[in-house]
């Protein structure tokens, strides 16, 4: 056998064996449908523990579309690689999830694989769900199939090649996932565990909170160090230090159990409605995911008040004309808005104290709706009333008047880029 022969042999080889790998990496058997169980066959308390999972896993936020049905899915999720369209997971046997095991559903949370065998997209984040135990996850199986069946296919994923073929989507899952329920770590107490459980998996606040690399995947190292979803900036759990005043834990409860804390800000964005969601589950829960949060904190740098930097651009002066016609009546220092609630000043808040203007430049521009009876969070959107570059005044108005950081770069450019995202939604 010549040379040649020899080195095309042992390509086709390694071929073949990447191929053979490739294959049982990315094919898994069907798991048999059943006849949709009966809401009966469900105890009570097993139902009620399964409402308490779906509401800590957000699951109605991602699986609602607007105005739609609750669990029948449609919402359009926007990734870098193009729009997902959230399933259906009501018990509907023919678009839902009726015809699913416990099995099934198992294999779908812990692995990420369909009841037909077909590779999910981690936009649902079964690399994080997979950490719960057994009897969470039989609980909102529970919970789930006792809901109204909703006949509603999702709309097909609008996906660039390759990333519209599931199978290569199996190399992605040897990166970063690690199937197993979470074990609780003997040096801490049970408070921490809970916390641990579900912000790490339940609630899958990493899977917002941390920057993505090229392939969609969580950082390796940067857990919790910030990230970008739906066009809004969601901020380090792990620097709760910077702010201008520290949080408590009883603020951070209050906020995620309402969407506010006087001394930090609103929820606005993708953060309201979980905030709905944490309002119905026990306290305790949502104080252990303040406790293990607090515990996660990364030294911060002394704050240097270079707010002077900006006071006097151009910018932040024709910024200081637009607040006084449109904002000073709720946010002035002697606005009787300030006096109601929990509102917080604007020298406290997250969005103005932020490393970039993103938030701000969004909130400016989509406002936060009117929640029924709670008028607390709403601010009306300005996005049609002004231009990019008077948002991008404004914003600059307000950094250099309430916070003590360096003025913001790039401002308009900023606003533009936001204003685009939101339109191409």
């Amino acid at each position: 056998m010549t040379r040649k022969s020899k080195l095309l042999t042992a390509g086709g080889v390694v071929i073949l064996a990447a191929l053979t790998v490739f294959l049982l990496l990315a094919w898994n058997p069907a798991i048999d449908p059943i006849a949709p169980p009966a809401a009966t066959s469900f105890d009570s308390q097993t139902r009620l523990a399964g409402a308490r999972v779906v509401a800590l896993g957000d699951c109605i936020v991602c699986h609602t579309a607007k105005g739609g049905k609750p669990f029948a899915g449609g919402l359009p999720l926007a990734t870098p690689f193009g729009t997902i369209y959230a399933t259906n997971i009501t018990p509907d046997p023919e678009t839902g999830i009726g015809n699913w095991s416990l099995d099934a559903f198992t294999r779908a949370v812990r692995h990420g694989v369909a009841r037909d065998g077909h590779l999910l997209y981690p936009a649902f984040p079964y690399i994080h769900f997979t950490r719960m135990p057994d009897r969470d996850v039989a609980a909102a199986y529970a919970y789930l199939m006792t809901r109204e069946p909703v006949h509603a296919t999702a709309p097909a994923n609008d996906l660039i090649f390759p990333l519209n073929f599931r199978p290569p989507l199996a190399f992605w899952n040897v990166l970063f996932l690690r199937p197993g329920e979470q074990q609780a770590d003997a040096s801490k107490d049970a408070q921490w565990n809970r916390g641990k459980l579900l912000v790490d998996g339940l609630g899958h606040c990493a899977s917002c909170h941390s920057p993505l690399n090229a392939i969609g995947g969580e950082k390796l190292g940067h857990a919790f160090d910030g990230g970008v979803v739906d066009g809004w900036e969601a901020p380090p759990l792990n620097a709760l230090g910077a702010a201008p005043k520290p949080w408590t834990q009883q603020q951070l409860v209050t906020y995620l159990r309402t969407g506010r804390a006087g001394e930090h800000g609103a929820a606005a964005g993708p953060m309201l409605p979980v905030t709905r969601d944490l309002a119905t589950v026990p306290e305790e829960d949502v104080q252990a995911i303040a406790t293990y949060i607090l515990s996660i904190q990364k030294p911060q740098p002394a704050l240097v008040n270079m707010a002077a930097q900006g006071a006097t651009s151009p910018g932040a002066q024709r910024g200081a004309l637009l607040f006084a016609a449109s904002c000073a009546q709720c946010h002035g220092p002697a606005a009787p808005m300030q006096s109601i609630g929990e509102r917080p000043t604007l020298a406290f808040s997250t969005a103005i104290n932020a490393t970039t203007p993103r938030n701000t430049a969004q909130m400016i521009l989509s406002g936060n709706g009117w929640q029924g009876e709670d008028s607390m969070n709403y601010m009306p959107a300005f996005g049609e009333v002004y231009s990019d570059q008077q948002i991008a005044d404004l914003a600059s108005y307000v950094r250099a008047a309430y916070s003590q950081r360096g003025p913001w770069q790039n401002v308009e450019a900023t606003v533009a880029k936001v204003r685009k995202e939101n339109n191409a939604r």
